[in-house]
């Protein structure tokens, strides 16, 4: 990777972000799905929270933020990121990527931060003037916890990339990407805290859920918004990022290169 110029992949970023703005219509209306869904959430917990003032340590006021965090860091990395990399392998067209001198992994990572500026954007949108009708929304003070939790949103987004390449290298051994797509969905969205904060887990499962990798995209940012963690603790939770971010990354890269002896020998 080091002979290739970056502005290589400066240049695949910056049309993946072109991409997702050419077919806008299908970016608005999961723009819009997403936007049912944070509603749906959010009634949902106020129903939840109907008559008690704090459900597994949680205020309503620090729940409201939590969801908002959680949605922000779900969107920053989309569907659309995630189906490129299925869709690839699945329609034949990862041959050609073979032949280009661009390493595919950092490739399709370079894709996926082109279409995360404008989703995060996007969504950073929406939480703002969603939140601008809601009282009591749990906001740091301190520019230090702001720096740290955008730091972790840039670790998330690292871990979640790392988990998703690896489910959508499972399509070299598949002939349909949609059920390892949900299974995928689905076991990060519980692992991670997107469905209920982990506290809200038993013990056992709680300190399951905190030595997998999933819990780096949600419990991780929305513990340093929140202001849950110190300082201290905020960085250890960020450097457990880093770890499982770069151990995913490694992963991967052992993963493509077994699955591409695997395709050269059946001649594919």
């Amino acid at each position: 990777m080091s002979a290739i110029p970056l502005k290589k992949y400066r240049s695949i970023a910056n049309r993946s972000l072109q991409n997702v703005l050419a077919y806008r219509t299908s970016y608005v209306i999961g723009f819009l799905a997403n936007t049912v869904n944070l509603l749906a959430i959010y009634f949902l917990w106020q129903g939840i929270y109907s008559g008690r003032s704090e459900v597994g340590g949680y205020t309503w006021d620090q729940m409201k933020t939590y969801l908002l965090v959680t949605f922000l860091a779900n969107s920053v990395l989309s569907w659309y990121s995630e189906t490129s990399i299925s869709g690839k392998i699945l329609d034949g067209s990862v041959a050609i990527d073979l032949l280009k001198p661009l390493d595919f992994q950092s490739a399709r990572f370079s894709e996926t931060l082109g279409a995360s500026l404008l989703e995060g954007g996007m969504s950073a949108v929406l939480l703002t003037i969603f939140a601008s009708f809601l009282s009591g929304i749990t906001l740091p003070h301190s520019p230090l916890v702001y720096a740290l939790f955008l730091l972790s949103l840039l670790g998330a987004i690292l871990v979640k990339f790392g988990v998703v390449y690896l489910a959508a290298l499972l399509c070299f051994w598949s002939t349909g990407s949609m059920g390892i797509v949900w299974t995928r969905i689905a076991v990060t969205n519980l692992l991670s805290g997107a469905l209920v904060p982990l506290a809200f887990f038993p013990d056992w499962l709680e300190r399951l859920a905190l030595w997998l990798p999933f819990q780096s995209i949600i419990h991780t940012p929305t513990m340093i918004f929140l202001q849950q963690t110190g300082t201290a603790e905020s960085l250890k939770l960020i450097a457990l990022q880093a770890f499982w971010g770069i151990a995913l990354w490694f992963a991967g890269k052992a993963m493509w290169n077994w699955a591409v002896r695997q395709v050269t020998i059946h001649g594919g």
